[in-house]
């Protein structure tokens, strides 16, 4: 019985294009150089954050950032930036009766742009509001705490192996993988992939898999 959805933030729901594309630019290289530079760093299985060292070394994310937002070019999203599948899919499961969350590694900047989308969701929680980041268990310890209910009644929904899917089923959590953004189509490690319950090419899946799980666990 699936009780509790809760989805990872960044291409997941949110398609991160522009935001990478806008620290491209801050950066002063091509956009294509820094999805390409990107997608190695990803793929050698290093933190995302090492790309900007190899641009320009010693670069501080959180330094920058506010860089950024006192020159007015703030880290900035919006219901554009939402994949197409992903207000729906929120909806739908709340239609089901199941709690809907979000829990993300997120900045407390982005949590206030979120929580003033009217997303059709119970619960927003980041890594900056909670004071713990993916991949620690205990972020996926605080997701069950949230959900208030037992972890194997709760589902974690995410695009990264590393990240999402593997700390939530250490914590005893569901997972389900969707295979979107830079993680979902370069990261492979069957073990941890093969464990989920649900492998999804579209978040438009997941409404009828839940329903169709919690009507075989009735």
């Amino acid at each position: 019985m699936i009780a509790s959805v809760f989805f990872d933030v960044g291409e997941t729901i949110v398609d991160e294009s522009r935001e990478y594309g806008t620290w491209a630019d801050w950066l002063g290289v091509p956009r294509h150089t820094f999805s390409a530079v990107f997608g190695a760093v990803v793929a050698r299985g290093l933190d995302y954050r090492q790309t900007f060292q190899v641009f320009r070394p010693g670069f501080d994310l959180a330094e920058e950032r506010e860089r950024r937002a006192a020159v007015g070019q703030p880290e900035h999203f919006s219901e554009e930036n939402f994949y197409p599948d992903a207000r729906p899919c929120l909806a739908a499961l709340r239609e089901l009766g199941v709690q809907v969350g979000l829990a993300g590694n997120q900045t407390a900047r982005a949590e206030t742009i979120l929580r003033g989308l009217d997303l059709p969701v119970d619960v927003i929680g980041t890594s900056d509001g909670w004071g713990v980041e993916k991949p620690s268990v205990a972020f996926f310890d605080r997701v069950v705490a949230e959900a208030g209910c037992p972890a194997d009644q709760v589902l974690y929904v995410g695009d990264r192996l590393d990240n999402d899917i593997r700390p939530a089923q250490q914590a005893g959590i569901a997972t389900a993988l969707i295979r979107r953004g830079p993680w979902g189509y370069i990261l492979d490690d069957k073990d941890v992939s093969e464990r989920c319950l649900f492998r999804l090419d579209s978040l438009a899946e997941l409404p009828e898999l839940v329903r169709k799980h919690n009507e075989s666990a009735a």
